[in-house]
């Protein structure tokens, strides 16, 4: 996980997506599946909503959603931030 934070760019939401998306393309590049991604993500997710600070509003009601949603909705809101990574990503290409 330690990996995966330092090669995010954090100064900004756009920046944050880009760098996502370009993880994720790499990673598809190298053969990992949607479903694989989904499963991390959303593991990723339950790391995030149990360690992160809801320091901003925006924080706090995605984490809030987080602990509300069954395994199943959790899937959903990381497969959709997956997407919303990868279109960021190749915006900027």
């Amino acid at each position: 996980m330690n990996n995966i934070f330092s090669q995010l760019d954090t100064s900004s939401w756009a920046a944050y997506k880009r760098s996502l998306g370009q993880g994720v393309e790499t990673a598809q590049e190298l053969g990992v599946s949607d479903r694989t991604l989904t499963n991390f993500a959303a593991s990723f997710g339950e790391f995030l909503a149990r360690n992160a600070k809801a320091d901003l509003p925006e924080n706090k009601a995605v984490k809030e959603m987080w602990q509300v949603a069954d395994t199943g909705d959790q899937k959903v809101l990381a497969g959709l931030m997956i997407k919303l990574a990868k279109k960021a990503y190749q915006e900027n290409l």
